[in-house]
C-alpha cells in the first residue's frame, strides 16, 4: 500500500475507532430497546473537505449518521502533509476498498455489541481537489441479521398485531413497525400484504385515540420517506433547499417505471392524504408525470365508486373522495337549493364518502354562527346560510346525526385548535335556534374529542345568550359543560340564582362520576370551595339546593 494512503486511512482509523468506542458505550446503556431495531449504526461518511483558500489546508470531516445539508455535526481532523501525494488513482484503488475491508470486518462481528450495527450499512467516500471531487459509494449487508429481524418481525405480527385487544404492541415499537412495513429488504411493496396490517393495529388502537394518533403519524411518515428516498428520486431531482419542488430527470437519466412501484406510490400518496393532502395532491402530480392515468383519475373524479358530478334544479355539485372534497355552487339562493345541496352531502355519507371532506361553496350568502372560535370557512358558511331557513332544521339534524363519528375531522382547515368533528357547524347552529334539537347537541357533546377539540368550550355562553338560563335546559346545559375540554374556564353568563335551578341541576347530575360533577361545577361556580361560600351565603331555599349539590361531591 502506497506509504501517503497508508498514512490517510491510520489517521481515518484511529478517529473512527475512538468516534465508536463513545457510540458503543452510548447505546450499550441504551434502556428499553425495541426488538424490532436490529441495530443503530448504519452510515459512516468520511470526506476531506478542501481549505478555503487552499485545498491542501482543508480537514478530514467524518460523521457516523447520515448528515443534513443545513447542519455541520462532523467529526474534524488535521491530516498530515502526505494529503498532498493523494490522486485519484490511489484513492479509489488503495484506501477506500482498505477503508471499507475494516469497516466491513467491524460490521460483521459483534465487537461492539450485537445492537451496535443495523442489518445493512452504507460507507461514503468524498475527496474534494481545487476544482473537482472524488465521491465513493458501498453498500454492505448482513445477511444473517436480516434474516434474523424479518423473523421477529413476523413473530411480532403474529402475536402482537394479529391478537384481539388487550394485546397491543409497546409505543416504542411502532416506528420501527412502520418502517419495516415500507422496508422492501423486509417486506414485499403489496397493498394487500400492507393494507391489511396497517388497519388492523389502527382498528386495535381506537379506544386510545393519542396512540391511534401517534400510528398514524408514524406510518405516515414512514410512507413520506419511501416515496422521496426510494421511489421519487428515482425520476426527480428535488430542489435544494428539500422543498417541495421536484424536477423530472432526463429520460436517460432515470430507469423506467415500474408499475408496481407506481401502484404503491400511488397507495402511499392516499394514506399520506389523511394527515397532509397537500402532500397527497404533489404526489399524484408527479404520479401523473409519469403517465399514470389513475393519478390523473383521482385528481379528476376521486376513486370512481362515485358519480363526480351533479346538476340539480338550483345546484351544481362535484366530489372527489380521493381529494376529500365536494364542490357546491348555488345556482338560486333560496331554500329548496340548501335542501337539495343537503340531500346531495347525506346521499354521498351514506355511501361511505369521507365524513371529514372540505367543502368548496359558490354562494352569493355569507353567514356565520356566533361563535368565535370557529373558523369562518366555506364549509362553516354552507351550514350558517342553510341554518337560515328554519323549516330545514329537521334536513340538518338528519345530516349532523350521519355525518357524526368520533375521532374524525373536517379537512376545512389546517389541522389545530379550529379543527372541528364532522357535523360541528351544524350541531352547534341547531342548539342555538332550535330548542327542539337539544337531544342532538347531547349526543355530540357526549361523541365529541374533548382532548383533542376545543371549539365546544366557548359554546355554553353562546347558548345561554340564545336560550337564558332555564331549569329545562338544564340536561343539556349539563351536557354541554361536560362537553367541554377538561380546563373549561367559568362561564361567565351562567349563574344558579333561582331555586328551581338548583334543582334541576342537582337532578342532571344525578348518576354522573364524581370528576363530572366536579368540572360541572367548577365551569358553573368556579370552584368547590365558592359553590360552599355560595350557598352559606344563599338564602333558603336555594341554600337547600345548593348544599344537597355539595352533598353529591
Amino acid at each position: 500500500m502506497n506509504q501517503a494512503v497508508e498514512a490517510f486511512l491510520n489517521d481515518v482509523w484511529q478517529e473512527v475507532t475512538s468516534i465508536y468506542a463513545k457510540e458503543s458505550k452510548r447505546i450499550n446503556e441504551l434502556k428499553d430497546q425495541s426488538r424490532l431495531q436490529a441495530g443503530i449504526m448504519d452510515y459512516i461518511q468520511v470526506a476531506w473537505r478542501k481549505g478555503k483558500f487552499a485545498w491542501a489546508n482543508g480537514k478530514v470531516h467524518i460523521d457516523v449518521y447520515e448528515p443534513f445539508s443545513w447542519s455541520d455535526s462532523s467529526y474534524k481532523i488535521e491530516a498530515g502533509s502526505y494529503i498532498t501525494e493523494l490522486t485519484d488513482e490511489l484513492l479509489t484503488e488503495q484506501f477506500f476498498p482498505a477503508l471499507c475491508g475494516r469497516i466491513e470486518q467491524l460490521f460483521l462481528s459483534e465487537k461492539l455489541g450485537p445492537r451496535f450495527f443495523d442489518y445493512k450499512f452504507e460507507v461514503v467516500f468524498e475527496f474534494e481537489w481545487e476544482q473537482s471531487k472524488v465521491t465513493l459509494k458501498k453498500k454492505l449487508l448482513h445477511k444473517p441479521k436480516l434474516i434474523q429481524l424479518q423473523k421477529t418481525l413476523d413473530q411480532f405480527i403474529q402475536t402482537k398485531i394479529f391478537p384481539d385487544p388487550p394485546v397491543l404492541p409497546k409505543e416504542n415499537d411502532l416506528f420501527f413497525f412502520a418502517y419495516h412495513l415500507v422496508n422492501p429488504d423486509i417486506m414485499q411493496q403489496k397493498v394487500e400484504k400492507i393494507e391489511p396490517l396497517i388497519r388492523r393495529l389502527s382498528d386495535k388502537l381506537k379506544t386510545n385515540q393519542d396512540r391511534k394518533n401517534d400510528w398514524l403519524r408514524q406510518y405516515t411518515r414512514a410512507f413520506i420517506q419511501w416515496s422521496e428516498k426510494c421511489f421519487l428520486s428515482q425520476y426527480f431531482n428535488r430542489s435544494e433547499d428539500y422543498g417541495s419542488n421536484w424536477v423530472m430527470k432526463e429520460e436517460d437519466d432515470h430507469p423506467s417505471v415500474d408499475i408496481g412501484e407506481l401502484d404503491f406510490f400511488l397507495y402511499a400518496a392516499l394514506q399520506i392524504g389523511f394527515t397532509e393532502p397537500d402532500t397527497r395532491q404533489k404526489y399524484l402530480e408527479l404520479a401523473v408525470l409519469l403517465g399514470s392515468k389513475q393519478a390523473a383519475d383521482y385528481l379528476k373524479i376521486g376513486s370512481g365508486k362515485f358519480e363526480s358530478t351533479y346538476r340539480g334544479g338550483r345546484i351544481e355539485a362535484r366530489n372527489n373522495d380521493v381529494m376529500q372534497t365536494i364542490e357546491i355552487r348555488i345556482l338560486s339562493e333560496e331554500e329548496t337549493a340548501y335542501e337539495e345541496a343537503l340531500d346531495y352531502i347525506i346521499q354521498l355519507l351514506r355511501q361511505d364518502f369521507p365524513r371529514g371532506y372540505n367543502l368548496k361553496l359558490k354562494s352569493s350568502q355569507k353567514h356565520f354562527l356566533p361563535l368565535k372560535k370557529l373558523a369562518k370557512s366555506k364549509l362553516h358558511q354552507f351550514f350558517a346560510n342553510a341554518l337560515s331557513y328554519p323549516n330545514l332544521f329537521p334536513k340538518l339534524a338528519e345530516y349532523a346525526d350521519t355525518a357524526m363519528e368520533k375521532f374524525a375531522w373536517y379537512n376545512d382547515v389546517e389541522p389545530g385548535e379550529r379543527s372541528v368533528m364532522p357535523g360541528t357547524y351544524a350541531v352547534l347552529g341547531l342548539g342555538l335556534y332550535s330548542e327542539a334539537h337539544f337531544s342532538l347537541v347531547g349526543r355530540y357533546m357526549e361523541l365529541v374529542d374533548t382532548e383533542h377539540q376545543m371549539v365546544q368550550d366557548s359554546y355554553a355562553q353562546a347558548f345561554i345568550e340564545a336560550h337564558g338560563v332555564k331549569a329545562e335546559h338544564m340536561p343539556v346545559l349539563v351536557s354541554i359543560l361536560l362537553g367541554g375540554n377538561e380546563e373549561g374556564k367559568q362561564v361567565k353568563n351562567l349563574t344558579i340564582d333561582r331555586p328551581e335551578l338548583a334543582d334541576a341541576l342537582v337532578q342532571a347530575l344525578k348518576g354522573k362520576e364524581i370528576y363530572e360533577m366536579e368540572l360541572v361545577v367548577c365551569r358553573i361556580f368556579g370552584s368547590v370551595k365558592k359553590l360552599t361560600a355560595a350557598a352559606k351565603k344563599a338564602d333558603p331555599p336555594l341554600n337547600e339546593r345548593l348544599e344537597e349539590l355539595l352533598g353529591q361531591l
